[in-house]
């Protein structure tokens, strides 16, 4: 394939966006409002309260990074300044990806850029439309509602800003989903906002629920903080072939803005007229759409959509009833009507359609990083060939019931599914082999269920019972199903999927698939998929074309690693630290007579609103000629015209003191009130970016101390299953019993595993323990997740926040000393998060009589080591 064919279609820019954030983060917060980064340090998974996983957290970063940094734009136009090195990517660095069709430097030549642009410009909407690509199981449903929660936090602060959204319409593809979809406002809101602000959120939200066609939508013209939770078909609008009365005329909604809605979206729909009430409905909820100000559309349709119905629903592939022509059609009215779509965010589970990558994909996190990562189970896949119904069913239960009969995951019994292809194989031939088979190993019959969708094979009960599968009072432990793989069913305590049969649709097999695999309990389980020869083959290309996977990597092979027991070794290993308490003391000082704020002094050019106009072409032709036009419209500036009364109310209530004393500060400074009222109403930052701050001077004190607390710490907690599970690869690990380290025991292993993250730490620690300068020597770098009490609090230099922060080893020397160290990738030595954590280690260290001492990565593998011990 040529090279430029295969960079359309291989081409993932959300990469390089993900790449550029990372490493321009501290620059990039700079342009964040503070309520943004408050956001985003509450739910940082360094927090320790944190409730965000870490793909949902960055997710969520690149949410924020696109609304604050970014302005919105589409993601053509990110793209076109990425590649120009434009505005906010001037200083962009060229860097290449492992797997990606660039060169080494990251670039794209002026032909490859056409034909990615192209393609992303030719899929833009009327309004920006980002996709976020995060598998089955990592949680798309609660990140979805704290991107809700954020817009609602930030348009009450600032209502004016276009930015943001003052009321979200969340769309699902199908009841199922929409059902679970109620998640968003059930959800404990605490969780994921600032305490400060959930009172604020359970005030004003409004929730719309469209669960049934007859429910109108109830919102109020120009409302903020309205949740609308729908599907397409309860919005979409629909034809009307019946003529109306005079009468109907007279009550009908249809006529609206301009001229009848049915008639005007009556060919483009390619609906049947509607002859119900309940139709009639439908185009009350549209209409009602039309009148919100700032929409945000937030689509949900992960749960189900692979291939070419993703490419419809995406709106890269033409459909006469797709979700997307809803969505754009919405949008147009809403331009028409003097509002806007603030944007379209997209939530699916891959950012591929068949080969290629879809274009506005800007955040990704996939399968098997998810496997790996152990937020699903892993999977062992079982095919055979040419099955019959009795052996296939025989086999499969018999292997399950080994695995699984007498066990319980939170409390829950661990469930099958067999999938028919009709509910004539299932009642004719699949359910009496089930039936056959329990009997021959005494199992009750009533541990069936059966959900085929038919009122005459599928009862009221048992639809009850198939909605409470995932509690403990659920008794039933195999599950017969029609079709139900590809309806948004989440069953955590499902632990193996059967499924024999070819279906009729070939991403059913990985629909179904999937359905087993979302993860349960602490430790990370496996799950069982029982499938034809005929049927793995499916699964295969399906995993191929929509995960870009095999499935090898299904099964989690994780790059080679493998999960480790580490159990605790007695006794416990405990260390005498000196933490250090840093405190501020705010003292009350009496105020001088005859401030002088000096405002004449602050530059208030950044204040000012200058607009330039360049006639002419770029100023490098020295053939053409060049005029700029600069004219200052700071006059145009939206300003709040503050009084005497108004002013003093808000500097009292920023520096919490009565109004008197502020008034009276205030008509005694050498400015007057009159002259910082001329100087604030002119330039509305000066109050808070300097007379707040110089009156907070002139009235507090922060007299600053540290206090020393002696600690005796546990280098590894009890674990309450009796081991931590730790994954790492085969040759990074070594046990108390190893030949290489058992004669060296005595001086280490506090745990009887050591899992190092690289090959320079291993080698260290070698060196290390046979070295006649060491007393002891423990791994300390291994267990980061609340499981050791060994951690330096430091405080982070981008969000000026305090993190936790474990070092990689704890050594004491012959002499009793002992000395921390740390063993950092060369290229992130001078990191400044790094210095952070050893500015501060070197502190605790020195208060606790220790040493710190960090290491490059190059030097620890080459054996330089020994001036750590001096």
């Amino acid at each position: 394939m040529p090279k430029q064919a295969q960079i359309d279609l291989d081409f993932a820019f959300y990469k390089y966006l993900r790449l550029f954030y990372i490493d321009k983060r501290g620059t990039i917060r700079n342009h964040y409002r503070d309520l943004s980064k408050k956001f985003l340090d509450f739910n940082n998974p360094e927090n320790p309260n944190s409730f965000l996983r870490a793909p949902q957290y960055e997710a969520l970063e690149m949410y924020i990074f696109l609304k604050e940094f970014l302005q919105n734009e589409p993601v053509h136009q990110i793209f076109d300044d990425w590649y120009k090195k434009k505005d906010r990517f001037a200083n962009r660095l060229d860097v290449g990806l492992e797997g990606e069709q660039m060169d080494l430097f990251g670039t794209l030549n002026e032909d490859e850029y056409k034909s990615v642009f192209n393609k992303m410009k030719n899929n833009a909407q009327l309004y920006p439309n980002y996709i976020f690509a995060l598998t089955m199981g990592t949680g798309k449903t609660i990140l979805m509602a704290t991107c809700i929660f954020y817009e609602f936090i930030l348009a009450n602060k600032f209502p004016k800003d276009k930015r943001y959204c003052h009321n979200a319409l969340v769309f699902a593809p199908d009841k199922t989903v929409l059902e679970a979809l109620k998640e968003i406002y059930t959800f404990d809101k605490s969780k994921v906002v600032p305490p400060e602000y959930v009172n604020l959120l359970n005030s004003h939200l409004q929730v719309h629920f469209l669960e049934d066609a007859g429910t109108t939508l109830n919102t109020f013209d120009n409302s903020m903080f309205n949740l609308i939770i729908s599907n397409s078909q309860k919005i979409i609008l629909k034809r009307k072939h019946k003529e109306q009365s005079s009468l109907d005329k007279m009550f009908s909604l249809d006529d609206f803005e301009s001229g009848t809605v049915y008639d005007e979206f009556a060919d483009l729909y390619e609906f049947d007229s509607p002859e119900d009430e309940a139709e009639l409905t439908v185009n009350q909820r549209y209409i009602k759409l039309t009148r919100l100000q700032q929409l945000g559309i937030f689509v949900d349709e992960a749960h189900h959509s692979f291939g070419d119905q993703l490419a419809k629903d995406m709106g890269t592939k033409k459909a006469n009833n797709s979700l997307r022509l809803t969505i754009n059609q919405l949008a147009s009215n809403l331009h028409r009507s003097g509002t806007r779509v603030v944007a379209c965010y997209n939530f699916t589970g891959t950012p591929y359609i068949g080969k290629k990558v879809l274009p506005e994909v800007v955040y990704a996190y996939g399968l098997k990083d998810a496997i790996n990562n152990k937020y699903l189970k892993k999977v062992d896949l079982h095919d055979y060939t040419n099955p019959k119904t009795m052996e296939f069913v025989r086999i499969a239960i018999r292997d399950f019931w080994e695995k699984y009969k007498d066990k319980r995951y939170e409390g829950m019994l661990p469930k099958m599914a067999f999938f028919a292809s009709t509910i004539d194989e299932l009642t004719e031939e699949l359910q009496p082999a089930v039936e056959k088979i329990l009997a021959e190993l005494n199992i009750p019959l009533d541990r069936i269920l059966v959900n085929v969708g038919d009122p005459k094979h599928t009862t009221n009960d048992e639809i009850r019972e198939f909605n409470r599968l995932d509690t403990k009072k659920s008794e039933k432990q195999f599950i017969l199903l029609v079709n139900k793989g590809r309806e948004g069913w989440n069953c955590r305590s499902l632990f193996g999927v059967a499924l024999y049969r070819k279906p009729k649709s070939k991403v059913f097999v990985l629909q179904a698939t999937m359905r087993c695999m979302r993860a349960i309990g602490d430790i990370q389980e496996t799950a069982n998929v029982y499938l034809s020869k005929e049927n793995l083959n499916i699964l295969e290309d399906e995993l191929e074309q929509n995960f870009r996977l095999s499935t090898e990597d299904l099964k989690g092979n994780n790059n080679g690693k493998q999960t480790y027991e580490v159990r605790v070794l007695p006794p416990a290993v405990k260390v005498n630290l000196k933490r250090i308490h840093k405190l501020h003391n705010l003292v009350e000082k009496n105020p001088p007579q005859g401030i002088n704020l000096k405002i004449d002094s602050v530059d208030t050019s950044k204040y000012r609103l200058i607009h330039t106009v360049k006639r002419g072409l770029d100023s490098k032709d020295v053939f053409t000629k060049r005029t700029t036009v600069v004219e200052d419209l700071t006059e145009q500036r939206e300003k709040r015209q503050f009084s005497s009364i108004t002013l003093t109310a808000e500097i009292a209530r920023y520096l919490n003191r009565s109004c008197l004393e502020i008034d009276k500060i205030l008509k005694n400074t050498q400015e007057g009130m009159g002259g910082i009222l001329n100087a604030v109403n002119e330039y509305n930052e000066l109050l808070y970016d300097w007379v707040i701050p110089q009156l907070f001077k002139e009235l507090f004190e922060l007299e600053a101390y540290e206090r020393k607390v002696e600690e005796k710490i546990e280098l590894v907690k009890e674990p309450k299953e009796g081991y931590y599970s730790v994954t790492a690869k085969p040759e990074l690990v070594l046990n108390v019993s190893d030949p290489e380290v058992n004669k060296y025991a005595a001086k280490s292993f506090h745990v009887d595993t050591y899992c190092f993250d690289s090959r320079p730490e291993r080698i260290l620690f070698m060196n290390l323990l046979k070295s006649d300068e060491v007393e002891k020597v423990y791994f300390t770098g291994m267990l980061t997740h609340g499981q050791s009490e060994f951690f330096i609090h430091y405080i982070d230099p981008d969000s000026h926040t305090v993190r936790r922060y474990f070092p990689d080893f704890l050594v004491q020397k012959k002499n009793g000393t002992w000395v921390i160290i740390e063993v950092k990738q060369d290229n992130k030595f001078d990191d400044p998060v790094v210095q952070a954590k050893k500015e501060y280690a070197s502190q605790l260290a020195g208060a606790s009589e220790m040493k710190y001492e960090m290491i490059r990565g190059t030097e620890a593998a080459n054996g330089i080591y020994k001036p750590l011990l001096k």
